[in-house]
């Protein structure tokens, strides 16, 4: 496998300022330089469009979105299962979402043609994406077999 870079570039979830964080200090708690946000603690991110967008086309880290509404049945039974496999995949992977309900032209941009759906994305793509309720483990599978996970 190939080596991590000495420091990762991560988007703040928050303020959307992107940070470095050295490889090594993943597991630490990095906090984010600008607004002192954790960076990666294990909780899934509420995000807007702007901060998506920068974090899409910038983090080495992976990145899981779940495009999802409040309206959205099988999204609500994902959510608690979306959080467990944030706490799987910290340090080494980070999960966010997205209210497609208050961010339209997100869905637009991203071509979702339905709802939930997870984008991964890494070093500034789209890795891969996924449609359907699904529980943790099948999310943490996904992330592992299709993204670089530091540990």
């Amino acid at each position: 496998m190939k080596q991590m870079a000495a420091s990762m570039k991560m988007t703040c979830l928050d303020c959307g300022a992107v940070n470095r964080v050295p490889a090594d200090k993943l597991a630490a708690g990095p906090k984010c330089g600008t607004c002192g946000s954790k960076l990666n603690d294990g909780k899934v991110r509420e995000m807007d469009a702007g901060v998506l967008a920068k974090a899409a086309k910038s983090d080495d880290l992976p990145l899981l979105v779940d495009f999802w509404a409040p309206w959205c049945g099988p999204c609500r039974m994902m959510a608690p299962e979306f959080a467990k496999a944030a706490q799987k995949l910290a340090p080494g992977a980070r999960l966010a979402k997205i209210n497609t309900e208050d961010f339209p032209k997100v869905s637009t941009k991203n071509n979702i043609r339905g709802i939930p759906t997870m984008i991964l994305f890494q070093n500034g793509r789209e890795v891969a994406r996924q449609s359907g309720a699904v529980p943790a483990s099948a999310i943490e599978q996904f992330v592992r077999s299709k993204a670089k996970v530091a540990s």
